[in-house]
């Protein structure tokens, strides 16, 4: 299974985060499928630069976001971020049955 999450670089106290399409057994900075985007915690404020629409392809192929990168996708989205973001978002909430008794 694939999964969209983080992949940590940087220094001690410098981390900065890749977004990553990766193998869901491969280690979390293990070699990337496709990179996806970047986060910067460090910087104020922090800095946030996914590239939604190919995210929303992942999603469209069947991968999960890892909850992390939900909670990114959401502060791109209140930051006047695409708004593919949106989609992405919504697309990788489970769906509901509706009309079950």
């Amino acid at each position: 299974m694939v999964k969209i999450r983080l992949k940590r670089g940087g220094a001690k106290r410098r981390p900065y985060y890749r977004v990553i399409a990766i193998d869901s057994r491969d280690k979390r900075d293990g070699r990337a499928l496709e990179y996806l985007g970047t986060y910067t915690p460090v910087t104020n404020p922090a800095r946030i630069d996914l590239d939604a629409e190919k995210i929303q392809a992942w999603v469209d192929k069947g991968a999960q976001l890892a909850p992390s990168v939900k909670a990114l996708l959401k502060r791109q989205r209140k930051q006047g971020g695409p708004a593919g973001a949106q989609n992405a978002v919504a697309a990788a909430q489970p769906a509901t049955a509706e009309g079950t008794a």
